[in-house]
């Protein structure tokens, strides 16, 4: 017999006329090895069809269940029940657009996120159908593939506090995003032209060094790390700028 868990959700569907946002609770019986995604569906199949929240994967790889887990940014599908009280609360991730109840759209953002901050190999090389992939040391193959284990489940956006109050920041997410393009060797862009992308208040200089992010990273990526180098890119490349804001290099 396992513990009575009472989980209050967060309910408000934006889409129904005259609905208002309340919190509301549901009572369970924990099960050895529940997770919260376990628990979410269980209330769904046996108690409320109607609350509704995200799931693809349910192996911490789609990030479509991040939520506000008692408070701090989780997901739900890596959230042992068992670490949590018996009574706690689960609400949608702020900063993104509110679908209804836990559920948010954090493609939109995500997507807008990848044009800011030109998420792809910049290169004035023709492509050559015929020619064998271009080969890369393993170091350098394993310095690009930690930050590109980033799943977008939003959870260090939702924890920044920047980008809490500033909806143009581009967030722990976009600035580990230009890192992973700066140290790949094939991107031909100078750190004068990533300074054009985010070199500024809403890109690597709006971060105020909490560093919330880089603890409740459920990849475990260096964000903290990532961002340090980043910044110092920008800084460097922002003092060659003369009195005229002219890249001098």
């Amino acid at each position: 017999m396992g513990r009575q868990l009472t989980i209050s959700c967060f309910r408000y569907n934006p889409n129904i006329p005259g609905d208002k946002p309340r919190m509301q609770d549901y009572k369970l019986e924990e099960h050895e090895g529940m997770t919260l995604f376990v628990a979410l569906n269980e209330i769904r199949e046996k108690q409320d069809p109607t609350l509704m929240f995200d799931f693809v994967c349910r192996a911490a790889i789609c990030g479509s269940c991040a939520m506000l887990i008692n408070g701090r940014p989780r997901l739900a599908c890596k959230t042992m029940t068992s670490i949590l009280p018996s009574r706690f609360t689960v609400m949608p991730l702020p900063v993104f657009k509110l679908i209804g109840d836990l559920a948010v759209d954090t493609g939109t953002w995500f997507r807008d996120l990848q044009v800011r901050a030109e998420a792809w190999i910049h290169t004035n090389k023709k492509f050559d159908f015929n020619a064998l992939e271009v080969r890369m040391e393993n170091k350098t193959c394993e310095e690009i593939y930690d930050p590109e284990q980033c799943i977008e489940c939003g959870c260090c956006v939702a924890a920044c506090i920047t980008a809490n109050i500033r909806p143009d920041f581009i967030g722990a997410t976009g600035i580990n995003r230009v890192y992973r393009f700066l140290i790949d060797p094939r991107d031909e862009r100078s750190n004068a032209e990533y300074y054009d992308v985010i070199g500024n208040e809403d890109g690597t200089f709006g971060c105020v060094g909490l560093m919330a992010c880089d603890d409740l990273c459920p990849k475990d990526i260096p964000l903290q790390q990532n961002l340090a180098y980043v910044r110092r890119k920008m800084a460097a490349a922002g003092l060659k700028l003369d009195f005229k804001g002219v890249k001098t290099s």
